[in-house]
């Protein structure tokens, strides 16, 4: 398969794909890691998706102007932390730059000593398998090396608002 001619491919609006995608439920993540000078990096992603089951393979999305972006394009290992219901001041915190966002928060060592959240939907240990361009992003593809699933239920980002699935009609199971 070829791909389109982009002379005959006509342009999609940027600000109308983000309102699209915007009605795109998805997962809320702190990706964490730790630098070869011990310092914690962390940010918000809400671009997380399993990529693979042979070998385990996922994929997270940071923005190339994010201050973490360089650690995690070079790191060994970065730890992926679904966030619960409940965590959505920590998923704001992470999403900020300019502060130390792991000031006051409950982020404690975790698998291979990467910055953890007790209480996380889940947390996956990946090593970085693969750095890919996704264009005003990186494409960190992860090895996932192990799993610790919880049993809190989930956050989801869905039309710019963090919920959880019962919350929102358009997400609630018929």
């Amino acid at each position: 398969m070829t791909a389109p001619d982009p002379a005959v491919v006509p342009a999609v609006d940027p600000a109308e794909f983000a309102r699209t995608m915007a009605h795109v439920p998805t997962p809320v993540t702190i990706v964490t890691t730790v630098d070869a000078e011990g310092r914690r990096w962390g940010f918000t992603a809400s671009s997380f998706s399993s990529l693979s089951l042979d070998p385990p393979l996922i994929l997270v999305c940071p923005a190339r102007t994010a201050s973490c972006h360089d650690a995690f394009v070079s790191t060994d290992r970065f730890l992926v932390n679904v966030l619960a219901a409940d965590q959505e001041e920590l998923a704001k915190s992470f999403a900020r730059s300019g502060t130390d966002k792991f000031a006051g928060t409950p982020m404690v060592p975790c698998e291979a000593g990467l910055p953890g959240l007790p209480g996380a939907t889940a947390r996956l240990l990946c090593s970085l398998y693969d750095v890919l361009d996704g264009g005003d992003h990186s494409i960190l593809v992860g090895r996932v090396e192990s799993v610790t699933a919880g049993e809190a239920e989930p956050m989801v980002y869905y039309n710019r608002h963090f919920t959880r699935p019962g919350n929102h009609p358009a997400l609630t199971p018929a």
